[in-house]
Order: C-alpha cells, then sequence, then structure tokens
C-alpha cells in the first residue's frame, strides 16, 4: 500500500502578522521594510533579465527569495525558490512568473508603504 502524500499548501501571498511579528505593528518601520523589499525586488528582476550565467541567474532569485521571505511574502518566496533551480532555456518563463507574482504582493502592500 502505498502512503498518500499532502498536496503542498499555498502559501500566502502577503503574512502581514508574519511582518508584525518583527516591526511591533511600528507603521514607518513596516513601511520602510516593504520599500526597501520592492525595491530590491526591481533590482533582482533586473538581474534575472540579464543574467549571462547560472551563478547570476540563482543570485538574483536566491537574493529576492530571502527578501520576500523576511517580510512574509511567501507567495513571492516560493515562486523564487522553484525559479531558482530552472536552466537557462526556462529563466525568461521563470522571470516572467516571479514578476507577475512581484506585482501581485506589491498590490497586496497597498495601503502599508
Amino acid at each position: 500500500m502505498m502512503a498518500r502524500t499532502q498536496p503542498k499548501a499555498t502559501p500566502p501571498l502577503f503574512d502581514q502578522a508574519h511582518l508584525e511579528r518583527y516591526t511591533g505593528g511600528d507603521e514607518a518601520l513596516t513601511s520602510e521594510l516593504l520599500t526597501l523589499m520592492c525595491e530590491q525586488a526591481e533590482r533582482c528582476l533586473g538581474l534575472m533579465e540579464t543574467a549571462q550565467d547560472a551563478t547570476a541567474w540563482t543570485a538574483a532569485t536566491h537574493t529576492l527569495k530571502g527578501a520576500a521571505r523576511g517580510v512574509g511574502a511567501f507567495a513571492l518566496a516560493e515562486v523564487c525558490e522553484q525559479a531558482e533551480t530552472v536552466s537557462e532555456p526556462g529563466w525568461d518563463v521563470a522571470r516572467l512568473g516571479v514578476e507577475r507574482c512581484f506585482r501581485e504582493t506589491q498590490a497586496a502592500f497597498a495601503g502599508l508603504i
């Protein structure tokens, strides 16, 4: 008899409670951290678009994954984690997926930045 595996739960787009544990609910600090994460995301997306080798690609996706996890943008972190392992022929599609998730995440930050 084969064991059934549970489907992986979809991570939340933005877990505000996660971020509030670090900021203590400080609105200015929350805004600053989310702004910094968005700036980092824009830089990483640019680096992904211009990556010339796997090292550059992996560094950009890994960096964005960490920034996203830090603020509770877990869906974006998951998409970045998947993109880390994509080979060069799939980079364009993976980058577009990361960008789409980032834009959705950015919209979820509305009112906090």
